[in-house]
This record gives C-alpha cells, structure tokens and sequence, in this order.
C-alpha cells in the first residue's frame, strides 16, 4: 500500500469513527473537520497529480482541476466528507479517491470530468 492509499485509508477511519459523535458535534465543529479533512484530500491530490486551485461558487468550496489544457478533471471534496462524518458508509474516501485517480490515470485528452 503506498502512502497516498495508507493516509487515506487512516482518513476514512477518523471520519468513521467521529460519524458515531455527529449528532453530538456543533455545527462550527462538523464545518471544520469538512473544510479540512476536505482540503487535505485536496493537497493529496495535488501532491500526486498538480493542477490548479480554484474556488467554485456554485459549490462554495476549493476545487482542483488536473489536466488542463489536453482535458478538464476536477476533484471536489467537502461534500463526500460531509457525508462520510455524517455516517454515510457509501461515501467512502479512499473509493472516492481511487475514481478519481482511475479516471485522471485513463483519461485522453479532451475528458472532462467531475468527482463530487
């Protein structure tokens, strides 16, 4: 397992974990662990791939688009992990995270693609 897989695989069992205290957790908290476990499966992605930052009005969050200019793909974040703390088991980081790896790693030029 390399390190990417590794750290989030850790990730998923700290979102896993914190879903049984959501209900407990205020709003500023939950918003928080989103917006950073969020950026950090961001940094990862950038990290791995490069690309480019940018903020997506329509979803109020940092996005990464990789690829640019021979195709378009972009990882969006904070939603999936909202989910996952939320306790939706099928919003599963690291599968998440290896679609948009497959879909980067297969694409041809002029994909364009969204991982939300």
């Amino acid at each position: 397992m390399d390190y990417t897989a590794q750290s989030l695989e850790m990730v998923e069992e700290i979102l896993a974990e914190a879903s049984d205290y959501f209900s407990d957790l205020p709003q500023e908290q939950v918003t928080a662990i989103v917006q950073r476990v969020g950026c950090y499966i961001l940094d990862v992605a950038y990290r791995q791939f490069g690309g480019q930052f940018f903020w997506h009005g329509e979803y109020d969050q940092p996005i990464l688009v990789v690829g640019e200019p021979e195709k378009h793909i972009a990882l969006v974040t904070w939603g999936k992990v909202h989910g996952r703390i939320a306790g939706d088991a099928g919003d599963n980081i690291p599968f998440f995270y290896a679609g948009f790896f497959d879909c980067v790693a297969g694409s041809k030029p002029g994909t364009r693609a969204v991982y939300v």
